[in-house]
């Protein structure tokens, strides 16, 4: 699986709104409802359920990333969105330092498997410095694409 197979291109969002975690989760969220990623009529309860999942335990993995995700029956096949911040977000991770990216991804209640699958590729890239220094240096929509585009080349 490639980060271009999960990631929701044109969801993503260069410069978040906001340094509130609950908020940037819910313009996150709305983002892929604006892009037919879901009925837009499901996006505050998947909002919802992702702030609930990440009260649980933060998903701040350090670094500057985050990756809040949640499983849920509103939910068809694994999506994902990006989104940065240049002045952080407080998302309680785990190394005490704010978080400059996000990968928000909802997933199927029904297939853990490709959740698991989205999540280790996710995962797969973000470990990669270079990867992350992008992200976090990238200040428009397009950057962020190209990005991704960069880091699925880079694992072939």
């Amino acid at each position: 699986m490639k980060l271009a197979d999960v990631v929701c291109q044109e969801a993503t969002i260069a410069q978040l709104g906001s340094s509130d975690r609950d908020t940037v989760i819910e313009e996150l969220v709305q983002s892929m409802a604006e892009h037919k990623k879901m009925k837009a009529a499901d996006a505050k309860t998947l909002a919802k359920a992702v702030i609930a999942r990440e009260n649980e335990a933060s998903t701040g993995i350090g670094k500057g990333v985050a990756v809040p995700h949640v499983k849920h029956k509103l939910v068809t096949e694994p999506v994902a969105v990006v989104g940065c911040s240049q002045e952080g977000i407080g998302f309680a991770s785990l190394d005490k330092e704010p978080v400059y990216s996000v990968f928000l991804l909802l997933s199927p209640a029904s297939d853990p498997d490709k959740h698991l699958q989205a999540m280790e590729t996710i995962f797969k890239n973000l470990q990669k410095d270079d990867f992350r220094r992008f992200l976090r240096q990238a200040a428009t929509h397009e950057a962020i694409i190209e990005a991704i585009k960069d880091a699925d080349e880079d694992s072939n």
